[in-house]
């Protein structure tokens, strides 16, 4: 991806205690963004929220599981971000609880890549 173009954000609502088979999912879909090789993948957690089922979800309120809202953000150019779409799809699909996904069309300003540390031993 380069600076000063158009790319669009994927966002994934989400339960922070939805699985992917035993896999959390918000960290399966990242791992999997990150293998196509994406531009980018950051996880929110929310402090309050509802979805579909209209129950409110929050951080305040005592769950041994600690089910909060949870948002994936992925960046990239439209067509990686629809064909990455499509693959995870069937697994969002066959989510025991509701999701919602939407993209929106962003511009980049800046995206720069970083130095890796490197460590002495």
């Amino acid at each position: 991806m380069k600076s000063n173009t158009t790319a669009i954000l994927l966002r994934i609502f989400i339960s922070s205690t939805d699985k992917a088979g035993t896999e959390v999912l918000y960290e399966d879909i990242v791992f999997k963004a990150k293998k196509a090789g994406l531009a980018g993948a950051t996880v929110l957690k929310g402090m309050l929220g509802f979805g579909a089922s209209s129950i409110i979800h929050s951080y305040k309120f005592w769950e041994v599981t600690e089910k909060i809202p949870t948002l994936i953000q992925i960046v990239d150019e439209e067509e990686k971000i629809m064909v990455f779409f499509e693959t995870i799809r069937p697994t969002l699909e066959s989510m025991r609880y509701g999701c919602l996904v939407t993209t929106q069309q962003v511009n980049v300003l800046l995206y720069k890549s970083g130095q890796k540390k490197i460590f002495d031993l």
